[in-house]
């Protein structure tokens, strides 16, 4: 029997993997934007009970070949914790080739890079990290919890594991007032790790986290609209100059312009996109009805 505690949250990318508990709730769980994981509080599943739920999700899915461990930051966890399950994952699915999920830079630095490799030889090669903005001061607005240059430490630490990173931005968070630092500092921060997987957002703020995500803006915080939004999203494609190849998106559902391509080698295509999709004006964007957060 599955005994999944909602809301459950999967990044897109997992839809048609196995996705297995491992936890509930964030580990941190004070981002001032976030309304995830906001009615539960962190706990710690037994292991013995998660044994029985993957016997259960291999007898349906006996050829799964991917796993997602939720909730919020399941590397969380203990490291002996995480790999007796991930052990007890590679003889119950035989053809698994990857294990994923959430990671925050606090998950990362507090495990030994020793730790991380342990970890990535029994599949866990894939984690999923927000970044939101690199800038400090917008960082601590957000009540993120870390700097900037413990992003970057983490997620190079991650690939000196040999574990791939999907990382997002939102664009917008830093609001009117702050957007050339955002975009700044951010494409500054990726240029300065190796990250595989790189997806922009729009900022988007539930009702019952707005007046929260304001207060730490003394209530002067001004709304990019959708084209603001594509102003930011050229400047960060212009100052991106990763070490290595990237994949980019902005195919969330919160997006007004879809795009994708790989950094650097797409660079020109999608600046060109850009500036048509700001030439045509409204009728190049996603309508209003059909994006959410």
């Amino acid at each position: 029997m599955l005994n999944y505690d909602y809301p459950l949250y999967r990044p897109p990318a997992e839809a048609d993997n196995v996705i297995l508990q491992a936890t509930y709730g964030c580990s941190y769980n004070n981002c001032s934007f976030c309304s995830m994981y906001k009615s539960k509080s962190y706990t710690v599943r037994p292991i013995k009970e998660l044994f029985a739920e993957i016997d259960t999700l291999a007898a349906i899915e006996p050829d799964a070949r991917k796993v997602f461990l939720a909730d919020g930051d399941a590397l969380a966890l203990p490291t002996e914790y995480l790999l007796e399950l991930l052990i007890y994952l590679e003889k119950a699915f035989t053809k698994l080739s990857r294990v994923s999920l959430y990671a925050t830079a606090q998950n990362l630095l507090e495990k030994s890079l020793d730790e991380l490799k342990r970890l990535q030889e029994h599949k866990l090669t894939l984690i999923y990290f927000g970044i939101e903005t690199g800038n400090n001061l917008l960082l601590k607005k957000i009540n993120k919890g870390v700097s900037g240059s413990d992003m970057i430490k983490a997620l190079n630490k991650a690939s000196q594991a040999e574990i791939k990173s999907s990382v997002t931005v939102i664009l917008g968070i830093g609001g009117l007032q702050y957007t050339q630092e955002h975009i700044r500092d951010t494409a500054a921060l990726i240029n300065q790790t190796t990250v595989t997987y790189l997806s922009t957002l729009q900022l988007g703020l539930a009702e019952d986290v707005k007046e929260r995500f304001l207060n730490h803006f003394n209530h002067q915080f001004m709304m990019l609209d959708d084209h603001q939004v594509l102003d930011e999203q050229q400047r960060f494609l212009e100052l991106l100059n990763p070490v290595n190849k990237v994949i980019f998106r902005s195919n969330h559902a919160s997006n007004a312009l879809h795009l994708k391509g790989t950094l650097p080698k797409d660079r020109d295509r999608l600046l060109l996109e850009l500036k048509i999709a700001q030439s045509i004006g409204e009728k190049a964007l996603v309508p209003d009805a059909f994006r959410g957060f």
